[in-house]
């Protein structure tokens, strides 16, 4: 392999995240040779996720260096950064300098909440996919969604797909293929139901009904993000 020039990885860690769509990408930025990778949040005291682990930032707002890329998770504490002026401004300001601006699961509404996806494709959790369209991007029901310089991952495991495709974007297949090999990537699931597309029916209403609340909250939040939006120009 050629040398791999440096590269700076920013990840936002936030109360409430899904820990999968950080950690997942986590794990194989990490592996990549010369980066640095960051995790950002407004100061550096542990970070709960929404299942209870603990994370640390590594860096904040203020401190956090350039960076190449920068990924925003999701979970359920990204309905409430959809509203936090801080945090949007910052990934506003981070991704006018960046190269990538990406995201996994529903943190592509933040981004959208923050004007980033507007004209773009991008995908999300699909239970929240048809979302993106009122932040002015264009919904895709695929694992990874590529447009132009944003490159967007579903629902929380497709965190991992994800990174490695941009690993292979950026880098080549066959850095990708290494860092999966390492890690022995090689997912068997025990059942074909981790889509709407696939799983069986009952299945799917279940799972539905039991996130309606949910889901009509984080709609009810996004149409006022949307509307701080001026999605006119």
């Amino acid at each position: 392999m050629s040398p791999i020039p440096p590269l700076s990885i920013g990840l936002l860690l936030f109360p409430r995240l899904t820990q999968l769509d950080l950690t997942g990408p986590y794990e194989i930025f990490a592996r990549i040779p010369q980066a640095s990778v960051h995790l950002i949040w407004k100061d550096r005291a542990p970070v709960s996720a929404d299942r209870g682990l603990g994370l640390m930032p590594s860096t904040t707002f203020d401190d956090c260096p350039d960076l190449d890329l920068i990924c925003v998770p999701g979970g359920p504490g990204q309905i409430d950064l959809m509203a936090d002026d801080q945090t949007l401004t910052f990934l506003r300001h981070k991704a006018a300098q960046a190269r990538w601006i990406t995201s996994v699961c529903t943190g592509s509404l933040v981004l959208g909440a923050a004007g980033l996806l507007r004209g773009y494709r991008a995908t999300s959790h699909w239970s929240a996919l048809d979302q993106l369209a009122l932040l002015g991007a264009e919904p895709v029901a695929e694992r990874v969604v590529r447009d132009r310089n944003r490159i967007t991952g579903a629902g929380v495991t497709s965190g991992i797909d994800f990174a490695l495709s941009v690993v292979a974007d950026i880098y080549g297949a066959e850095l990708a293929q290494r860092i999966q090999l390492q890690m022995e990537y090689d997912p068997h699931p025990p059942f074909n139901a981790g889509s709407p597309r696939t799983a069986p029916v009952d299945i799917t209403h279940s799972v539905q009904t039991s996130i309606a609340d949910f889901t009509a909250h984080r709609r009810q939040m996004t149409e006022q993000a949307a509307a701080r939006l001026d999605l006119t120009n």
